[in-house]
């Protein structure tokens, strides 16, 4: 009769475990060491890897990057234009007419493009970052927060990154007249149908000394843009209103537009003329760049395909994750830079 009695309650006690392990199979799971794919789940000790908490973690990471996108600090919008781009590249042959308002005498006087050819081609940007899937089953996802911050405040710089670049290069890249962005000889066509060769290109090094050597720096600059003439010889009556330089002209900039007095005690005439714009990738030590960004058009142009945009690879029969145990994440853009008008800048790489 024991025995019997015995038999019943074990067996009722079997039935039960049973019915248990149904209702709460994340609990057993976690109990039991990784074996592998079971129908879509990795079973771990530490988390479950499907579908579910595969997007939870990667809503996570996304947001994490879109706040690292928001957050993260800019230039580029204070001296260049954004273009949309709506396929693999732009024309910029508008570039070499600046229209301005003339007096309406007989027939309009159409501008027509002159003969260059200025196409600015887009290039793919990414960057991407691994996770790899033992860290999800070991609950060590810590690691790729940081990740994502820094991928999303790299895409959120991207277009500075682009932009600071045509800085840099502008002594040596060519912009839509066929010569150097910043250089001595680019043609403009004067009211007697002759062509000039304007410079807006100098030598001399940024200086506080003296108000001789002020003005023979900073001063040339500013005095050459505001002399630009479109190619019927009219004023285009430049404002230089940014002074761009690198961490090693800080506080001279800075104190060539804010002190009373210049370093000879001679009144400093340049306070309050222009922004200062730092930017620890401006490559040289000795160059400055003067530039008027209060027209629509900038002297830089950023050219935007597609914003940047947060992508992920969690496919988990995709072939990483079967060979490597690899997702993904990270950042993908289509974009480009280009020169604007080349009047509206003035470079000096400070040699002299």
């Amino acid at each position: 009769m024991k025995s019997q009695h015995f038999r019943i309650r074990l067996l009722a006690g079997i039935a039960l475990g049973a019915l248990f392990a149904l209702v709460n199979v994340p609990a057993i799971a976690a109990l039991l060491p990784a074996t592998g794919d079971h129908g879509g789940t990795f079973l771990a000790a530490g988390m479950l890897v499907n579908k579910e908490s595969l997007s939870n973690l990667f809503i996570s990471l996304k947001t994490t990057f879109n706040n690292a996108f928001s957050a993260a600090p800019s230039v580029w919008q204070k001296i260049a234009m954004k273009v949309p781009s709506t396929s693999g590249q732009n024309d910029y042959a508008w570039l070499s007419k600046f229209p301005k308002m003339r007096k309406w005498i007989g027939d309009k006087a159409v501008k027509a493009l002159e003969g260059f050819k200025y196409t600015i081609v887009n290039d793919d940007f990414e960057a991407t970052v691994e996770v790899d899937r033992n860290d999800i089953e070991d609950d060590n996802l810590g690691i790729y927060a940081p990740q994502a911050q820094m991928a999303g405040e790299s895409a959120a710089q991207l277009p500075d990154e682009i932009v600071i670049d045509l800085v840099n290069n502008g002594f040596t890249a060519i912009c839509y007249d066929g010569q150097y962005f910043f250089d001595t000889d680019h043609p403009v066509k004067q009211k007697d149908g002759t062509t000039a060769s304007v410079s807006n290109k100098g030598t001399k090094a940024l200086s506080i000394a003296t108000l001789a050597a002020a003005q023979a720096s900073f001063g040339a600059g500013r005095t050459a843009m505001r002399k630009f003439k479109d190619d019927e010889g009219r004023p285009l009556n430049c404002k230089p209103n940014i002074l761009m330089v690198g961490p090693a002209l800080e506080d001279t900039a800075n104190a060539l537009v804010t002190t009373d007095r210049l370093e000879d005690g001679k009144p400093n005439p340049y306070k309050g003329t222009c922004e200062v714009v730092v930017d620890g990738r401006i490559e040289s030590d000795t160059a400055w760049f003067l530039l008027d960004t209060t027209k629509p058009v900038k002297p830089f142009i950023y050219q935007e395909r597609k914003a940047p945009v947060f992508v992920q690879q969690t496919d988990m029969s995709a072939d990483d994750v079967f060979n490597r145990r690899k997702f993904k994440f990270g950042a993908e853009a289509r974009a480009a830079g280009g020169y604007g008008f080349w009047q509206l800048a003035y470079g000096s790489d400070g040699s002299v």
